[in-house]
Formats: C-alpha cells, structure tokens, sequence
C-alpha cells in the first residue's frame, strides 16, 4: 500500500470515529414506546407512513455513503451515487443488519438499496419515494433524510424471514454522508469517494403481520 493511500485510510477512519463517537453521545434516547415496539420518529412532511403500518425496528448505521467520478452526456462531471456500505446496531450496539447497494431479484436485478439481516440473512430492497433536506429537521452538511417503499424480499437460506414483513423504511437522523465538492474531472474518470455517515433505520411492516 503506496503512502497516499494509507494517508487516505487514516483519513478515512478518523472520520469514522469522529462520526461514531457524535452519534453516541447525540442518539436518541426515546426510541422505543411503552409497549417496548419502536415509536413512530418525528420526520418533515411527506416522510410519513400511513397508520396501517408501524415501525418495528430500529437499526442505527455507521458507515459509509459511496461516489463514483462520471462524465455526464452533457460533457460535465460529477461524483455519481454508487451505493451505501454500512453496519446497523441495535440500541444495545450489537450488529442487526448489514446496508448496502444490490440487484433486486424481483425487479430483473435493479439496483436497489439492500438490508440483509445478520442473523438470518434474510433481505429487503427499497425504492427512495420521498427526501427532504429541511433544515428544521436534517443538520448542514447530512444526507436527506428519506422514506423507501420496499420492492423486492428474499428469505434467507434456511427460510428466516426477519426482514421480509417490511413494508417501508425511513432513514432519519442523518449525519454526514454529502458528495465531496471537488476532486472529480477529467483525470479522476471512475475514482471512488467513501463519505463518511450515520443514521438511523426505521423498518415498518402492516400492522396486522
């Protein structure tokens, strides 16, 4: 590993840490309601899920958000979503789920948002229909704040199905996460940036499942 790509790791987890460590003392701490399900989050307008679903999981995400440098049809360039990579914990900080980007294999292997379950690797996929960057609600310089409609399930290989009840997904409380600003053009062509970002996952399934 040459100098400058060890500077970037450094780099890269310093950033990690210092995200992580400003979620710990920042999550909230009112997560659950008296019946020890998740309470609905207090989102902007239009993230809202209709009463018949309810939320029944809570995963907070440490991770990353990813870029590629693309040129555009128009001559521009500009660093292009590549997906998510990161690890969701439970509020007792023990791994639940893993987040990242895959082929759903019910939409002919669109990419999709993905969450498999660390136990029984059951899998969702979710299409973004909403996003809000309001700033009553997300903080300057965080990713919107989204609420996905799930498109495709898959068991996983023993038949577990802890995932497969989820309706919808909303990702609140968003820290970092952005495109960088600079560093992509002509001679950076399929460079990657790995943003630094934290989260937390509301998972939804209809209220009679």
């Amino acid at each position: 590993m040459n100098h400058h790509a060890r500077s970037t790791r450094r780099r890269l987890t310093a950033c990690v840490v210092a995200l992580v460590g400003a979620w710990l003392a920042a999550r909230p701490l009112d997560v659950l309601a008296r019946d020890g399900r998740p309470s609905v989050p207090s989102v902007p307008a239009g993230l809202e899920v209709s009463s018949a679903h309810r939320p029944y999981l809570v995963g907070h995400a440490v991770g990353t958000q990813n870029y590629v440098c693309i040129q555009k049809a128009n001559g521009a360039f500009a660093w292009n979503p590549w997906g998510p990579q990161a690890t969701l914990l439970s509020d007792d900080d023990e791994q639940i789920i893993t987040h990242y980007l895959s082929a759903n294999p019910d939409e002919s292997g669109e990419q999709r948002p993905t969450w498999q379950h660390s136990k029984d690797s059951s899998q969702v996929w979710a299409m973004p229909i909403a996003n809000s960057s309001d700033p009553a609600f997300v903080e300057q310089g965080a990713v919107p704040w989204l609420l996905l409609r799930v498109v495709g399930e898959s068991n996983g290989p023993t038949g577990g199905r802890r995932l497969t009840k989820t309706s919808y997904i909303q990702r609140v409380n968003t820290s970092g996460g952005l495109a960088p600003t600079e560093g992509c053009g002509s001679g950076n062509i399929g460079a990657r940036a790995l943003v630094p970002y934290t989260t937390d996952y509301y998972f939804y399934a209809e209220r009679d499942r």
